[in-house]
């Protein structure tokens, strides 16, 4: 009985501490829901709203690119592509294992995104695949409850309708690099598949048409699966752009300089500044970038000896052989040479023990200034640089836009070369020699230009003295009224208007007299006629023993080995509008091979002038009546 009771007893204590235990607990828990749920409401509604809600940025449309009258050629196109959240897959490695089953990945791109998922935020997007097929967005689509953290996204990609026409002017767009990335605190430049320029007008403007971004706030599920969109903020889209390009004039720019191996063109407004054109052959096809260029591509590209990749335009580096000789006249009758006075060619110049061969092996005989330059007497040039100088002919050539980048900023634009004594002894450690100014007196030597530079330089001639600057961008369609990255001022040259007529009559003389050197070439339209100079710059020196053995002409030459062909112009004669330089590499001479092609675009910008085509539109609406 007793041992019944004491079994009792410790049941009952034991019953007790149970239920207190019991007790203790119910109470502790409950009092860790009320912290939870009362307490801590605020905070944990926060976090499951984080869980719920996700916010993404939204990339903004980049601003469309149009010529100088509305023609589009830099738009927006859709663009379908797969994208990865590593925060949102278990294994990362093991979801693109299965879907390279529907879009096969090398082993490049997964170490792609490998790194991509190093460098990038848990959260933001990764692009497995851009340009996707509707029969791969349909696989994906399908497969997506096997492949977490991979999505479909609706993009835009940059399209160039006029692909190789107008590459090196607009440039192009490409996916940001990692350089570029650690150097921007734009978090649009993490968005998958964002682009930035490059290069061309797409990199010089690059943050006007990006824009800025917007934001969606998206609900998912638990597995991330988005169920709707609670709102969008669309950003701010990037600016449209107005340029100066004539995309018609542009096109025959560009086909005509295909004829030839290798060149550029560029022509001028000569009172604005305006850039009606810009070629430069071979080229490339800017589209090319968007969707991801192969690395065989890529590598052509690079290894082409021609190098389709450089804007000759903008960066090609030539001597500038007779078409600097309106410089040197210039410079001379800045010194006060009488341009009357004469020089007699017998085919060669010496000066000490050495001899400078004019381009006619039997000489000009007497010429003065204009016919020198109607001519292109080497001669004469010799004579004139040397009692000029140096200095003075650089001088000028600079007030010509020579020596310097235009203001045109464009990245890559070479500055070119005019040499003085000053730079000579700073830059090489060397005297000025007298035989360098015979030289320079022809546009040879140490002096390198771009075919812009000699774009403004005949422009300056042709517009009475006038430091034009050379301008891509027109206007901006937000409500600029010019280039918003450039104030347009037109100073003065300070040189007297009697030099450049007089100038400017040589010129006339060079296309349009039967003697003069391209005169083949001539416009003959009635109205249209151009004044140009013929240019030919040797890339190397013919040796005495060449001479004597008859090599003599490009012709004989291998094509690296021949002479650079230049011409420079301006039209209409009587009233200057418009003006050309042309440089074709190793195309021999410069009257035989770049003035017809100067001559071609010169009249067919004549012929695209707007107020010229409307009065032909009104004649024949006229005449129809």
């Amino acid at each position: 009985m007793r041992s019944d009771q004491q079994r009792y007893r410790t049941f009952a204590r034991r019953t007790a501490l149970l239920a207190g235990g019991k007790a203790l607990l119910l109470s502790t828990l409950v009092g860790r829901m009320y912290y939870l749920q009362v307490v801590e409401s605020e905070k944990y509604a926060v976090l499951a709203d984080e869980n719920r809600i996700n916010l993404r940025l939204l990339p903004p449309p980049r601003g469309r690119i149009y010529d100088r009258f509305g023609v589009p050629i830099a738009v927006n196109d859709q663009n379908y592509r797969v994208v990865i959240i590593a925060e949102q897959t278990p294994d990362l490695e093991a979801t693109l294992s299965d879907l390279s089953q529907i879009i096969p990945l090398s082993e490049s791109e997964r170490a792609r995104i490998l790194r991509e998922r190093a460098r990038k935020r848990a959260f933001v997007p990764i692009t497995v695949r851009d340009n996707l097929t509707w029969e791969q967005v349909a696989r994906i689509e399908v497969s997506a409850p096997d492949l977490p953290g991979v999505s479909i996204e609706v993009g835009q990609t940059r399209d160039y309708p006029f692909k190789d026409a107008v590459a090196h002017v607009l440039g192009y767009v490409a996916a940001v690099s990692e350089s570029e990335l650690s150097g921007s605190s734009d978090p649009l430049l993490e968005l998958p598949g964002f682009r930035i320029g490059k290069t061309g007008i797409e990199k010089r403007y690059d943050e006007l048409l990006r824009g800025s971004a917007g934001t969606s706030q998206v609900e998912v599920n638990a597995v991330g699966r988005v169920i709707r969109e609670l709102s969008r903020n669309e950003g701010q889209p990037g600016k449209d752009l107005i340029l100066t390009i004539d995309m018609a004039l542009q096109e025959y720019t560009q086909q005509r300089l295909a004829t030839e191996r290798s060149g550029a063109a560029v022509v001028l407004d000569i009172h604005s500044g305006d850039v009606l054109a810009m070629g430069s052959t071979p080229s490339f096809d800017p589209n090319a970038f968007n969707i991801g260029i192969s690395w065989s591509a890529w590598e052509e590209l690079i290894s082409d000896p021609l190098r389709p990749l450089t804007n000759k335009a903008i960066s090609g580096q030539y001597a500038p052989g007779s078409t600097f000789k309106m410089v040197v006249a210039l410079a001379a009758l800045e010194a006060g040479i009488n341009p009357r006075e004469s020089v007699f060619c017998p085919g060669y110049t010496t000066l000490g023990k050495d001899r400078f061969h004019c381009w006619k092996r039997f000489g000009h005989g007497h010429v003065d200034m204009v016919d020198g330059i109607k001519h292109s007497c080497d001669v004469y040039f010799y004579e004139i640089a040397r009692r000029v100088g140096i200095d003075a002919i650089a001088a000028m050539a600079r007030r010509f836009g020579l020596g310097g980048v235009s203001g045109l900023g464009l990245s890559g634009e070479s500055a070119g070369l005019i040499p003085d004594r000053d730079w000579k002894r700073g830059s090489l450690g060397q005297p000025w020699y007298p035989g360098e100014t015979l030289v320079a007196g022809i546009g040879q030597g140490y002096i390198l230009t771009t075919p812009l530079q000699l774009a403004v330089m005949t422009a300056r001639i042709a517009n009475g003295g006038y430091a034009i600057t050379p301008r891509l961008v027109r206007q901006g369609l937000a409500g600029a009224t010019a280039d918003p990255l450039a104030a347009e001022t037109v100073p003065s040259l300070g040189v007297p208007s009697a030099h450049l007529a007089l100038i400017r009559d040589a010129m006339d003389r060079v296309t349009n007299d039967l003697r003069g050197t391209a005169y083949a070439a001539r416009i003959e339209e009635p109205g249209m006629a151009m004044a140009g100079k013929t240019g030919t710059a040797q890339v190397r020196r013919i040796t005495m023993s060449e001479r004597l053995a008859g090599v003599r002409d490009n012709e004989d030459l291998p094509w690296i080995r021949r002479d650079h062909a230049l011409f420079v112009a301006f039209a209409p004669v009587r009233a200057p509008a418009y003006a050309v330089a042309v440089v074709i590499e190793h195309g021999g001479g410069g009257a035989k091979v770049a003035a017809p092609i100067a001559r071609d675009i010169l009249l067919e910008t004549q012929l695209r002038d707007p107020g010229r085509r409307l009065s032909r539109q009104r004649v024949a609406e006229a005449g129809s009546g």
